[in-house]
């Protein structure tokens, strides 16, 4: 070996013992395993969901996601009524509370005074924070009164010439459903637009009021669109807190699994038919069903956060790049 080799080997195992006296080859190890742990724990999820789904999976095999058949004394499962109840009160969802939180971002981030905007955006966090069983309480006594009375005859009466809003007003429903999941998407989607509109130079702003904008052209001109990726994050992240929702749904939908057109009409979600049945599924068959569902939401779920934080990254190094 040559003796710059020898050097050279010399310097790495100095420098190695150097971090091993020092603690950072030490701190390295450590914390890499606390972050190799989050994969293993995911992978080990989809593994066990996996496993525990192979009969289900063997005997339906894909005609699981296409079939509405529920009978658990038959043995017959089918999946797509629940996963049309989950999509629908999760895009019904993001219906109404997209524009009430996109609008209340740009409010808190462009056009409110910072102490104002400073208290709401930890009024905000404390809205996010609630449990999803206080929501559903609340919706109890106050959604559903309110769909029941007022809400869904009204909506009867004014578009009852399309079948979305035909059908007896009895409160629980999908539509029911929509607005407690407009309730709780709400903050998430505030606090992310917040910080995506944030995120914008301030460049941007200034030299768009020196052209003669003003502060709503600006607003809306300029930085909105420049932020625009990560407000589409927000939604995303929106949507899949909307899709993994249990305890609020459930209380407000009305479980029932078969597929109805009107928004009215009572549904069932994947998230509300496994917490309802999985204690007391009778046979092995009827379990594995229940992991199934459970495999397909957590499949969505995932999907559907990597796309929003990728968005979310995406607007960030935009911003930096502009203003380096």
């Amino acid at each position: 070996m040559s003796a710059p080799a020898i050097l050279a080997n010399k310097s790495g195992r100095t420098r190695r013992w150097h971090g091993l006296q020092t603690g950072d080859e030490v701190a390295h190890f450590v914390t890499f395993l606390f972050a190799a742990s989050v994969l293993f724990v995911t992978a080990f999820l989809v593994w066990e969901l996996w496993i525990q789904s192979a009969e289900s999976r063997a005997k339906f095999g894909f005609h699981f996601l296409a079939t509405s058949d529920w009978d658990p004394v038959l043995g017959q499962f089918g999946a797509l009524p629940f996963i049309y109840g989950t999509v629908l009160t999760s895009v019904l969802a993001l219906i109404i509370s997209i524009p009430l939180a996109v609008g209340a971002a740009i409010f808190l981030a462009e056009l409110a005074p910072p102490s104002l905007s400073s208290a709401c955006t930890f009024l905000v966090e404390l809205l996010a924070a609630i449990p999803s069983v206080i929501y559903g309480l609340l919706a109890l006594f106050t959604v559903v009164p309110l769909m029941r009375n007022y809400a869904e005859p009204f909506l009867k009466k004014t578009l009852g010439f399309l079948p979305f809003f035909q059908g007896p007003a009895i409160g629980v429903g999908y539509l029911a459903a929509s607005v407690v999941l407009a309730v709780m998407t709400f903050p998430f989607i505030i606090a992310i637009s917040r910080e995506s509109l944030m995120e914008v130079p301030r460049d941007q702003r200034e030299a768009a009021m020196a052209l003669g904008a003003t502060r709503w052209e600006s607003t809306f001109q300029v930085v909105v669109p420049y932020a625009r990726l990560g407000i589409l994050g927000s939604i995303f992240l929106g949507l899949a807190r909307a899709l993994g929702e249990t305890m609020a749904v459930t209380m407000v939908i009305g479980n029932d699994p078969a597929m109805h057109a009107s928004f009215f009409a009572p549904g069932y979600t994947i998230a509300a038919v496994i917490a309802n049945e999985f204690a007391e599924a009778g046979t092995s068959l009827h379990t594995s069903a229940l992991i199934e569902m459970g495999l397909v939401l957590f499949s969505v779920t995932i999907v559907v956060n990597a796309l929003a934080r990728l968005l979310v990254i995406a607007t960030s190094r935009k911003g930096t790049a502009q203003s380096q």
